[in-house]
């Protein structure tokens, strides 16, 4: 199974003035930490609500100094669980992004159904090209047990 996973990261960002820049400075930052290990994580900035449900601003300035909210996406590969490729997110990230919290947002699968049909049909094309091999195809690990009991 794959996963789609996506991480919310507070980026602190220093000598700013407005929102937009520290925003700005918070993706330029996360992405210098990421690359080039983690190029295919993207980066997009993140939403923030008030207790009472208003939305604010992705940065919280205070005194030149700002904390950015940021939503880090990745895809894991080959996951038996949902819980799984959440604690992988969070470890590759977290590697890379020291002293930075992480929180995981959204885990999405991603077309399981469609491997599964995918790989009975691969199976059911290995069986039919083995069976057209004949003397080529290694024999089975029963057959070779008979045959030394014999």
């Amino acid at each position: 199974m794959d996963c789609r996973v996506v991480v919310e990261a507070a980026v602190p960002v220093y000598d700013v003035e407005t929102a937009d820049e520290a925003v700005r400075i918070g993706i330029s930052k996360t992405g210098e930490m990421l690359n080039p290990d983690l190029n295919y994580v993207e980066i997009e900035m993140g939403t923030r609500t008030s207790p009472s449900g208003e939305e604010l601003e992705p940065a919280f300035i205070v005194a030149d100094e700002a904390l950015v909210a940021l939503e880090l996406e990745m895809t894991v590969f080959n996951v038996e669980r949902e819980e799984h490729a959440a604690r992988i997110a969070r470890t590759e990230i977290g590697q890379r992004l020291e002293n930075i919290p992480l929180e995981v947002l959204e885990i999405e699968v991603l077309d399981e159904d469609t491997e599964d049909a995918e790989e009975d049909t691969n199976d059911g094309a290995a069986d039919e090209s083995t069976a057209d091999e004949g003397d080529d195809v290694l024999p089975e690990f029963d057959e070779l047990l008979d045959d030394d009991s014999k």
